[in-house]
Parts: structure tokens; C-alpha cells; sequence
């Protein structure tokens, strides 16, 4: 049997190349993947709470990953109900609400992780840094400090809900489309309708991913990197303009939603432009409400908050 670390570079071969993968399922069976997650998680802080049993990382041994590979070849591996707890929210009086999983579901997680993270991690958006390895927000500021210190506006946008609100069967097709693997899916659609208990009380999961899944966050990437590449390839496009646009970063970044006329004919900028702006044409009443002025654009970097 193949080491982890092959297994895992030919998935993400064929990610790079853009090649499908068939027979995915078969990878859960192969022990090494498991100590590698082991290793990953077992120092995690919630590793010691407990889901909806007493099962922890503590007293974990090779007879438990042996035992959830036999339960997978014969697809008889049932997900536990997350244990839900609220937390604080920073910065709001809100309170978030957070998942826990048993042990044994966090360890066939994080291998379930560890095989998409290989194949769909080379088709992400450069432009995309959350919940990336080696990314964050700290290189999403080193993406824009060069380029864009002429950058006047920036627009914050926020995914309310965002794991709590992933359609199911949209995400079942947005992965069947890569994933050939009818037993894959089905492992997958049993882990997002595992339901949760809330004081002890089963509720049914109708939509999303449980926040605080280990799989949860690469999940929410492979869901809104269609929003990544709609934006890259096509509000970019069509709403930037100007001869020089490229990567090079904007010599203005004025957004402009609705102007206000002093005069008919009369010209305007909009406000923190310079007079001597090229980048900004004079306007007239026959301008469209929604001109942007954003020459030479670098297209957007996002640092997804989900």
C-alpha cells in the first residue's frame, strides 16, 4: 500500500492537471492517512471535549482507525450527531453557534480533508487566502501593499451564516462534477445530515456544514469558489475599464454608485480624486449611475471571513 504522502501528491496531480478522480473512497482505507491526521489534530484544544459520547483523543490507539476502516469497506460507517454549544462572538453581543464532533468523526474528517484539500487546493483562485494552508490575512495585505496604495475605496463584503447555510444538494453536485465516486458522495452527504443535539434534543441538519467540523472550512472554499471565478472572470471585466487594465495595480479606485448633478453638462470626480486625475473622464448626465473608475484594476484579492 502506498504511502500518505503519494497518495496525496498523485491526488494533487490531478487536481493541477484538472483531471477527475474516480475511485476515491478506496483511499479512506489506507492506514497512513490516518496517523498523518492524527498527528495533525491530536494537540487541538478540543480534542479533549467531548462530542455527543465520552470518546476522546485520549486513549487512542491503531485498533480504533482499524476498526473505522472496516466499518468504510463495508459502507457501514454512520456519522454521530454534533454536540451543539454557543460561544461568544467578538466584537457582538451575538453568540455563534458551534459543532462538536466525537473523536472517531474528527479523525475521518481531517483524512477527508487532507485528500480534497490535495486535489482542490491547486484550483483555487490566487486571489482567495481564507482558510488556505499558507494563507491568511496577513498575505492578503502583502498582495495589495505593493500595488494598490493609490487605492481610494474598498469594499467589505460578509457571508451571514456562511457554514450554516451551504445547500446540500448544491454542494453534492459541485463536488460530483470532480469526484466520480458515487460511495465518496454518499460518505459526504451522510456527514452533512448527521443533525446535531441541542440540549440533548436531536435536531436534523437541513442545510450547511457544522462550524467547528474539521471538513467544514475546505468545504465552504470548494462551495465559494464559483463566486471567485464569477467575479474574476466576470464582473471584473465588465465593470472595470480603461486601456491600461492588467495586473499592474490602480492608479485610481474610485467606485461611484449615484452621482448627483450640480447642472445638466456639468462635470464632476468623484470625491478624493485629484483634478488632474486621468483615470477619472469628465461625466455627463448621459454617464450610467453605476460608472466605476478603476484603471489598470488589479483583480480583487479576497480574504474570505466565513
Amino acid at each position: 500500500m502506498q504511502s500518505a504522502e503519494a497518495v496525496l501528491g498523485i491526488i494533487r496531480e490531478r487536481g493541477r492537471k484538472g483531471l477527475p478522480l474516480e475511485r476515491l473512497y478506496r483511499c479512506l482505507f489506507n492506514p497512513g492517512l490516518y496517523l498523518l491526521a492524527y498527528g495533525r489534530i491530536y494537540r487541538n484544544d478540543g480534542a479533549m471535549t467531548p462530542g455527543t459520547t465520552t470518546e476522546t483523543v485520549d486513549g487512542m490507539r491503531l485498533a480504533k482507525i482499524s476498526a473505522i476502516i472496516d466499518a468504510l469497506r463495508g459502507e457501514r460507517y454512520r456519522w454521530s450527531p454534533t454536540r451543539r454549544v454557543y460561544i461568544d462572538k467578538k466584537g457582538t453581543n451575538k453568540r455563534r453557534p458551534l459543532g462538536l464532533p466525537t473523536w472517531s468523526d474528527k479523525l475521518l474528517q481531517e483524512v477527508i480533508r487532507l485528500l480534497l484539500e490535495a486535489y482542490y487546493e491547486p484550483r483555487f483562485s490566487d486571489h482567495s487566502h481564507g482558510f488556505r494552508p499558507g494563507r491568511g490575512c496577513h498575505t492578503a495585505l502583502q498582495t495589495i501593499y505593493p500595488g494598490w496604495r493609490g487605492t481610494t475605496w474598498f469594499i467589505e463584503g460578509d457571508s451571514s451564516d456562511c457554514f450554516g447555510s451551504l445547500d446540500h444538494s448544491i454542494m453534492r453536485s459541485i463536488l460530483a462534477e470532480r469526484i466520480h465516486d458515487s460511495r465518496f458522495l454518499r460518505l459526504i452527504d451522510g456527514l452533512c445530515r448527521a443533525g446535531y443535539l441541542e440540549d440533548w434534543r436531536y435536531h436534523a441538519t437541513l442545510s450547511g456544514c457544522p462550524q467547528g467540523g474539521v471538513v467544514s472550512p475546505i468545504m465552504s472554499n470548494i462551495y465559494l469558489d464559483r463566486l471567485d471565478k464569477h467575479i474574476e472572470t466576470n464582473l471584473l471585466p465588465a465593470h472595470n475599464r480603461g486601456a491600461g487594465v492588467g495586473r499592474i495595480g490602480p492608479t485610481c479606485g474610485c467606485t461611484v454608485r449615484s452621482p448627483s448633478w450640480s447642472r445638466p453638462g456639468a462635470s464632476w470626480r468623484p470625491s478624493g480624486c485629484a483634478s488632474s486625475c486621468s483615470s477619472c473622464p469628465p461625466a455627463t448626465p448621459t454617464t450610467p449611475a453605476t460608472d466605476d473608475c478603476a484603471t489598470s484594476a488589479m483583480p480583487t484579492t479576497v480574504c474570505h471571513e466565513r
